[in-house]
């Protein structure tokens, strides 16, 4: 991992000095600090919970906590070197979107359902995930879906982060040959997101909002959409909750035919 790290600083250095206003997260020394300090606060986390998880009268509820929390840290820290890593090969150019033909009714389901499940082991939450769409027919388009969801996954666990009880709303909409996803809270991390999103300079950022994993997810979502030549932007919902909205261009699949509703969407409460 440490000589693939290197290779990508080196490439990114050289991408740098052509760019001088180029905002990579390999060169940015905040980031890496904020990733030894993420990573150590994780390890120091599963130490603590298998030394719980083994002493003498440990019922099964609490092994299951712990061992949930266990789980809960380890997904953390490879989610935050895999969306380093994957950021910093897309500011090398080696990645290309990944194209397929989907269909739009059932788009997100398989991720809304792994959304539903990590709120359903959130025992400390009191959140409601809210879907949202506006069709009323078969439509398939072609999209690269996996980066799509990498997109949304991200900004979902931000909106996770950030909000404690409420709700979570995640929807799409076809329009003018151009999906957009969303993903709505009711948290607390507008602003944060806002500064993160709109930055130029990462250190500056961190120095405001010390939270690494959000500028991290933030920082991938932002360069991926960019890669598949949509755009990205951010309203604020209520006081403090988050709207961030991603629009990208999509060809419908000839044989599609397509009827939106312009009126009202489709909205289910979990």
């Amino acid at each position: 991992m440490s000589q693939k790290i290197e290779n990508i600083a080196t490439e990114n250095h050289l991408n740098s000095e052509n760019n001088p206003q180029a905002n990579t997260m390999i060169s940015c020394p905040t980031i890496l600090a904020g990733m030894s300090h993420e990573m150590r606060t994780h390890m120091n986390a599963i130490v603590a919970f298998s030394f719980l998880m083994g002493r003498k009268g440990c019922d099964e509820t609490e092994r299951m906590e712990f061992s949930n929390q266990i789980l809960s840290s380890c997904e953390q820290i490879i989610g935050l070197f895999d969306n380093f890593l994957d950021s910093a090969i897309i500011e090398t150019g080696n990645s290309k979107a990944d194209l397929k033909v989907c269909n739009l009714n059932n788009i997100l389901d398989d991720l809304l359902n792994e959304f539903r499940d990590t709120l359903s082991k959130g025992s400390d939450m009191d959140v409601v995930l809210v879907t949202e769409n506006s069709f009323a027919d078969n439509v398939e388009v072609i999209i690269d879906p996996n980066r799509v969801f990498r997109v949304i996954r991200n900004l979902f666990q931000n909106s996770l982060k950030n909000t404690k009880s409420g709700y979570i709303k995640v929807g799409y909409y076809f329009r003018d040959d151009n999906m957009t996803f969303y993903v709505i809270d009711s948290g607390q991390g507008y602003f944060k997101c806002k500064e993160f999103l709109q930055t130029q300079d990462l250190n500056e950022s961190l120095t405001l909002h010390n939270d690494t994993y959000t500028a991290v997810n933030i920082t991938l979502a932002k360069k991926l959409i960019q890669m598949l030549g949509g755009t990205i932007f951010i309203e604020c919902n209520g006081l403090t909750g988050t709207g961030i909205y991603f629009s990208i261009p999509v060809k419908l699949v000839a044989s599609s035919g397509i009827i939106i509703n312009k009126y009202s969407n489709t909205m289910i409460a979990i």
